[in-house]
């Protein structure tokens, strides 16, 4: 059993060495867990001093979001009581460095949302959205890909076809395979029945099916749309080479996660290797390393998301990175990031010259009710929303409706084998 906090102390022990220039200060710092899409989503909510005045912000780890609430409301939101909610970089900066062993998607996602929540009370406080305290747009919105899979690859161009056909000019392509399937797709029947593990995943099988899909998808799709395809960290070094000179003639915008994070030293090989651009970053949490992989080469697109790396005050100083060293961005935004984090994403598309492609996700109806003010895709652009901060508010009491549920990812990850039953990347 744990003590309590002495909140007088830590505000005593915490505060900024200079004056405070007016009375606004954060009074309250809480997550807030909710799964209307299933699939659970962490946010925190920075009061302040001043009544009705708050900020929000995305904190998701979805695989371990127990463990981030508690960082939230045990460690970090203590630290933060009786700060003025303007020192952004201050607060950021205490709060990576105060656990001593920093980094992590845990404490980087609690970092995020706090952070987040900062700049949502600074665009509040402004009267304006956070992308004009970016410094304003280079562009209208952010282009934006969806995802496109199926047990088989005419259920996955279909996918497609539709996904195109809603004003779309991009999109992912996964399609499934006996058993379990592939990443991003459902399997279908048959699997390896003489195999140790019969619903495993086959990386020869993989190896000639894909390229597969990227011709029929050319000849269906045609020539226009930009096809994209995510080995999600499944292959070696020489598998990944071979698979990106295969998909050569198909024209990829880009081909993503071919190899592990383990290996990322040796991304700059693949790259070197690969016809097409490679994308890489979205279980990279830290912003050193995120660094490391723009400076040494080792990717065209940066695709990170933005939550493991301790949210908007880290990200814009990867995106000025990418900027001067001609790295595209690609922000990791799939069902798993809350629309708060995905507002986020398009304040730094609509503002960085770096800004290559977005994720997507079309939120359902249950999300929009928890989160209103969610943006949605227009003809395949994302907009960001014109209200103070990030114009995206939550009902708690909507929120409370849709409690999560542990291990549902752990449940599936486990799952994921090849036919001898060797355990493999979900």
């Amino acid at each position: 059993m744990t003590r309590p906090v002495d909140g007088a102390a830590v505000m005593r022990e915490t505060q900024a060495p200079w004056p405070a220039r007016d009375g606004l200060r954060i009074t309250a710092v809480r997550s807030i867990v909710t799964a209307p899409e299933g699939v659970p989503l962490v946010v925190v909510r920075v009061d302040t001093s001043d009544p009705g005045l708050y900020g929000l912000g995305c904190a998701t780890f979805t695989q371990r979001f127990h463990a981030v609430a508690a960082a939230v409301d045990r460690h970090v939101g203590p630290m933060l009581t009786g700060r003025h909610p303007a020192d952004i970089e201050d607060i950021t900066r205490m709060v990576h460095l105060s656990s001593y062993w920093r980094g992590g998607p845990v404490l980087n996602s609690a970092l995020s949302g706090v952070n987040q929540a900062l700049w949502d009370i600074a665009g509040k406080r402004a009267g304006m959205p956070v992308y004009e305290l970016l410094g304003g747009r280079v562009r209208a919105a952010a282009d934006t890909y969806l995802h496109a899979g199926g047990a088989s690859v005419e259920e996955t161009i279909e996918h497609a076809a539709a996904i195109l056909a809603d004003g779309y000019r991009h999109v992912r392509l996964q399609t499934g395979a006996p058993g379990l399937g592939n990443y991003g797709a459902p399997g279908s029947p048959g699997g390896y029945p003489a195999s140790p593990y019969p619903d495993g995943w086959d990386v020869q099988r993989y190896l000639r099916e894909t390229p597969k899909l990227f011709e029929r998808a050319r000849a269906e799709l045609g020539e226009d749309p930009g096809l994209m395809h995510d080995v999600h960290s499944r292959l070696t070094v020489k598998q990944a080479v071979a698979l990106a000179r295969a998909l050569e003639p198909y024209r990829l915008f880009f081909l993503e996660d071919p190899i592990p994070p383990e290996l990322y030293d040796r991304l700059p090989e693949v790259r070197e290797a690969a016809p097409m651009p490679i994308a890489a970053g979205e279980q990279v949490a830290s912003v050193a390393d995120a660094a490391r992989l723009v400076r040494d080469g080792g990717v065209d697109l940066l695709r990170l998301h933005v939550s493991a790396v301790g949210g908007l005050t880290p990200a814009r100083k990867l995106v000025a990175l990418c900027e001067l060293t001609g790295v595209g961005t690609a922000w990791h935004a799939p069902a798993d990031v809350s629309p708060i984090g995905a507002a986020a994403n398009v304040a730094l598309d609509v503002t960085s010259p770096a800004f290559q492609i977005q994720e997507g996700h079309v939120y359902p109806e249950a999300v929009h009710e928890v989160f209103p003010g969610t943006i949605s895709p227009v003809n395949g652009y994302l907009y960001p929303s014109e209200r103070p901060g990030w114009g995206i508010d939550v009902d708690e009491a909507a929120a409370a409706r849709h409690p999560p549920l542990t291990h549902l990812h752990e449940r599936w990850a486990a799952r994921v084998r090849r036919p001898d039953g060797g355990i493999e990347a979900p």
